[in-house]
C-alpha cells in the first residue's frame, strides 16, 4: 500500500508491476473468457504481442490510477502541495487520446452483446476515466488553493476540451448512474470559469460559461440557472464586450449585437423558469433584469414581466409601487398615477401608509399642472409621514407642495384663489431651501417660481446661486436666458446661450438653438433666426439618418422619447419660421413653412392659427375666421388662437365688442401676465368709451410686455 504518513513526498521511480492489480486480473478474466467463448486451443504470435501490450498498459494504467488516488487523499488533509506533486507525476498528456477514445467508444448506443461479440481490448473503463478526471480537476483545485490561478484554468480546461472532444453532441443520457463522470465534469464546467474571473481574465470567463450552455451537458435546472445567471453577471458588470463565435450567432436580428442585450436575453429565460416554477425564485434574478432593461430603456417590457409574477413574491403595494415606477419612468405618468391611487387606496388603510408610493404620487403630480390639487394633497403626507419618519424627506415633501401650488395658481379661476397659491408656492419653496441642505432642485424651482410671477431680481439671483451650485446646466442656462430677455437684454441672453451650446449635446444643443433664434427674432435679427433655423433642422434631419441606420434595440428604445422631442422641435421650427415670413410680408415661403408642419402633426393648434394669420394678412377674414376656430376645436385653451379670434371680432365693429371681451376676459383667466391680451382689451374699453379703464389696461398691457421672456418659463 502507497502511504505518505511522514510527510515526505511520495515519489515512484518505476511503475508497480504487481500480477494482482485490480486492471491486471480484469485484463486475465477478459482473456480467459474470451478464449473460452471462441474455443481456441491456443494464442498465435500476434495475439500474444498484442496481450502483452494491453498487460504493460493496465498495470501503467494502474500506476496513474494509484497517483489520483494517493492525490485525492493529500487533497482531503489539506495538503495542497503534496496533492500537487503527486498529481504532477500523472502524464495526462499521454492519457488525453486513449481517454477521449474510451469516452467515444464507451458511451456509444451498443445492442446487448451476443456470444460471437468480441470483446475490445485495450479500452479504459468509465470508473478509470473518472478517477483521472478528477485528478485533473482535484489538481487545478490545489492550484487555486495555492494562488495559481492562470494555471488552474489551463489544467481544468483539459478537463473539458477532452469531454467536449470525445463527446461534440453533448453528454448522453444516463452517464452518470455507473459512473462519475458526468458529475466531474460538471464540476469542471462550474470551476473554470471562477477561475478565469479569479486570474482577471473576465473574455475567458465569458467564452466558458457560453461553452457550458451551448451543447447539452445534462446540467440540472437549477445548476444550469445558476450558469445563465453568472454569465449575465460578468456581461452586465464586468465591463468587457465578448462576440460571439460564428457558430453562435443567428441570421438576422435575433443575435444579441452587445453584452447587455445577451444578459437581457438570459435574464428573461430565467424569470420564464421561475414562471413556471422550474427554478426557485431569485430575488437577485429580478435586480439584475431590473437593472439591464433600466438602462436600455426597456422600462415597458420590466413592466410586463412584474406584472406575470406569482402573488406572494411581492406584497400588493411593493407590487404597484415597482409598476409605477416602470410607467413613469417610460413617461406613462397616468397608468402610474393611478397605480399609485390603488397603493394608498382607502382598502389598504389596514397597512401602514407605503411612504415611497406617497413620495413618487407628489413627484409625478408636481409635473403635470392638471394634477396640481392631487399633488398637494399628496405632498402633505409626505411632510406628515415625514415628522415622523425619514425627516430628511420634509425637504422633499415642500418642494413638491411648492411646484403643486404653482401648478394650481397657473390653472386657478379666481384671482383671490391664484394669490393664495401663489404665495403659499414660495412660502413652501423657501421652507424646503431651509431643509434641503442646499438641494439643487428646489433653489431651481425657486427661481422657475419667482420667474413666473415676475419677481425677476430674485429669480436671477436663485439661477445664478442654481448654476454656481451645479457648475452650470442645459436647464440652468437656458432659463437664466429666459430671465435675461424677460428683463429686455437680449444681446446677454444670447451670449448666454451661445455659452450653452459649447457644452450642449442632443436634445439639449437643439433646443438651445430653437432659444438662441427666438431671442434674434426679438432682438430684430430675422436673417440671423432664419440661418439658426436651417442649422437646427439640418441637425434634425441628421439624427433621423443615423437612427435609421442604427439596428441597436436597446438605443432605439431608449431614444424614442428623445425622437419625439425632436419631432415637435421640428414642427415648431417650422411654425417659427412661418410668423417669421408672415411678419415680413413673404407670404408663400410662410405657407410652404406652415405646410411642412402640419405634415408632422396636422392637428397643431399652432399651425392652424399661423394659417388663421396668413388668411388674415389676405384679408380673408371669414377664412382665417375659420381657421381661428379649427385651432380651438383642437385645443380650447389656445391663447393666441382665442386673443386673434377676439381681434377679429373687433374688426366686424361695435355690435361684437361685448363677445371680443368675453374672449379677451377669458383669455386673461388662463394667463393673466399675457400682454396682448391686455392690450386688445384696452382696445375694446377705448371703443366703449370708458378711457381711464382703457388707460389702466394699456398700462398693464406696457408693464407685462416689459417683463415677458421671449418664451413661456417652463
Amino acid at each position: 500500500m502507497l502511504c505518505a504518513c511522514s510527510g515526505d513526498q511520495f515519489k515512484f521511480d518505476d511503475p508497480p508491476q504487481s500480477p494482482e492489480s485490480l486492471a491486471a486480473r480484469d485484463f486475465f478474466a477478459t482473456a480467459v473468457s474470451s478464449t473460452t467463448q471462441e474455443r481456441e486451443p491456443k494464442f498465435d504470435e500476434t495475439q500474444l504481442q498484442q496481450a502483452e501490450s494491453t498487460l504493460k498498459e493496465a498495470l501503467s494504467l494502474n500506476y496513474e490510477e494509484a497517483r489520483a488516488l494517493l492525490g485525492r487523499l493529500e487533497f482531503q488533509r489539506g495538503n495542497y502541495d503534496a496533492a500537487l506533486q503527486v498529481f504532477q507525476g500523472i502524464d495526462i498528456e499521454s492519457l488525453v487520446p486513449r481517454i477521449i477514445k474510451a469516452i467515444a467508444e464507451r458511451t456509444k448506443q451498443r445492442k446487448p452483446r451476443s456470444k460471437a461479440d468480441v470483446v475490445v481490448l485495450n479500452v479504459m473503463s468509465l470508473h478509470s476515466i473518472s478517477l483521472l478526471l478528477e485528478a485533473i480537476l482535484l489538481k487545478a483545485r490545489s492550484l487555486e488553493e495555492l494562488g495559481k490561478c492562470i494555471a488552474a484554468a489551463k489544467e481544468c480546461r483539459i478537463i473539458l476540451d477532452t469531454v467536449e472532444s470525445a463527446l461534440p453532441d453533448g453528454m448522453p443520457e444516463g452517464i452518470g448512474e455507473d459512473c462519475k463522470l458526468q458529475e466531474v465534469f460538471h464540476k469542471a464546467l462550474e470551476l473554470l470559469p471562477s477561475l478565469w474571473i479569479k486570474a482577471g481574465f473576465l473574455d475567458e470567463a465569458v467564452v466558458t460559461y457560453r461553452r457550458a450552455l451551448v451543447k447539452p451537458w445534462n446540467l440540472e435546472p437549477r445548476r444550469l440557472a445558476f450558469v445563465q445567471k453568472d454569465l449575465a453577471t460578468i456581461l452586465l458588470y464586468g465591463g468587457v464586450e465578448v462576440s460571439l463565435a460564428s457558430q453562435l450567432q443567428v441570421c438576422g436580428k435575433t443575435t444579441p449585437k452587445s453584452s447587455v442585450e445577451e444578459a437581457i436575453v438570459l435574464l428573461l429565460i430565467l424569470v420564464s423558469k421561475m414562471g413556471i416554477r422550474e427554478i426557485d425564485w431569485d430575488a437577485e434574478i429580478m435586480d439584475h433584469l431590473t437593472f439591464a432593461l433600466s438602462v436600455t430603456g426597456m422600462l415597458e417590457l420590466l413592466a410586463d414581466h412584474v406584472e406575470q409574477i406569482l402573488p406572494g413574491i411581492y406584497s400588493r403595494v411593493e407590487k404597484w409601487y415597482f409598476l409605477a415606477l416602470c410607467y413613469s419612468a417610460t413617461g406613462h405618468n397616468e397608468v402610474a398615477l393611478n397605480l399609485l391611487r390603488k397603493a394608498c387606496g382607502n382598502f389598504e388603510a389596514k397597512h401602514r401608509s407605503h411612504f415611497p408610493s406617497v413620495l413618487l404620487g407628489a413627484k409625478l403630480c408636481s409635473q403635470d399642472p392638471r394634477h396640481a390639487h392631487e399633488g398637494i394633497n399628496f405632498s402633505r403626507e409626505v411632510i406628515e409621514l415625514a415628522k415622523h419618519q425619514n425627516e430628511h424627506f420634509l425637504g422633499q415633501g415642500h418642494k413638491f407642495l411648492g411646484i403643486c401650488y404653482g401648478a394650481a395658481a397657473r390653472v386657478s379661476v379666481l384671482d383671490s384663489e391664484r394669490s393664495r397659491f401663489q404665495r403659499e408656492s414660495l412660502d413652501s419653496l423657501n421652507c424646503a431651501a431651509e431643509n434641503g441642505n442646499d438641494d439643487q432642485e428646489v433653489t431651481f424651482s425657486l427661481g422657475l417660481e419667482n420667474a413666473i410671477q415676475r419677481n425677476l431680481d430674485a429669480a436671477y439671483n436663485n439661477i445664478m446661486m442654481y448654476s454656481c451650485m451645479t457648475g452650470g446646466s442645459t436647464r440652468g442656462w437656458q432659463l437664466l436666458a429666459l430671465i435675461l430677455s424677460a428683463q429686455q437684454r437680449f444681446k446677454d441672453a444670447e451670449t448666454i446661450v451661445d455659452f450653452a451650446l459649447d457644452e450642449a449635446g442632443g436634445i439639449d444643443q437643439l433646443e438651445l438653438l430653437r432659444l438662441k433664434a427666438v431671442l434674434q427674432i426679438a432682438h430684430q435679427q430675422p436673417r440671423q433666426a432664419v440661418e439658426t433655423y436651417r442649422i437646427l433642422l439640418t441637425l434634425i434631419q441628421a439624427k433621423k439618418e443615423l437612427r435609421l441606420q442604427d439596428n441597436n434595440i436597446g438605443r432605439h428604445q431608449a431614444s424614442k422619447h428623445e425622437a419625439l422631442k425632436e419631432r415637435k422641435l421640428e414642427m415648431e421650427s417650422w411654425q417659427d419660421l412661418a410668423t417669421i415670413y408672415t411678419d415680413v410680408g413673404s407670404l408663400l415661403d410662410a405657407k410652404s413653412c406652415v405646410d411642412k408642419a402640419q405634415l408632422i402633426e396636422f392637428f397643431s393648434p399652432k399651425s392652424w392659427h399661423i394659417t388663421g394669420m396668413l388668411l388674415e394678412a389676405q384679408s380673408l377674414y371669414k377664412e382665417a375666421f375659420v381657421s381661428f376656430s379649427v385651432s380651438l376645436s383642437i385645443e380650447t385653451d389656445h391663447i393666441p388662437s382665442i386673443i386673434s379670434t377676439a381681434e377679429l371680432l373687433m374688426k366686424l365693429g361695435m355690435q361684437s365688442l361685448p363677445i371680443a371681451k368675453s374672449f379677451l376676459m377669458n383669455a386673461l383667466r388662463l394667463e393673466p401676465t399675457n400682454h396682448d391680451a391686455w392690450f386688445n382689451l384696452g382696445l375694446v374699453s377705448k371703443k366703449e368709451g370708458s378711457l381711464q379703464q382703457a388707460a389702466d389696461f394699456f398700462q398693464a398691457a406696457y408693464e407685462l410686455k416689459h417683463s415677458a421672456p421671449v418664451q413661456k418659463f417652463k
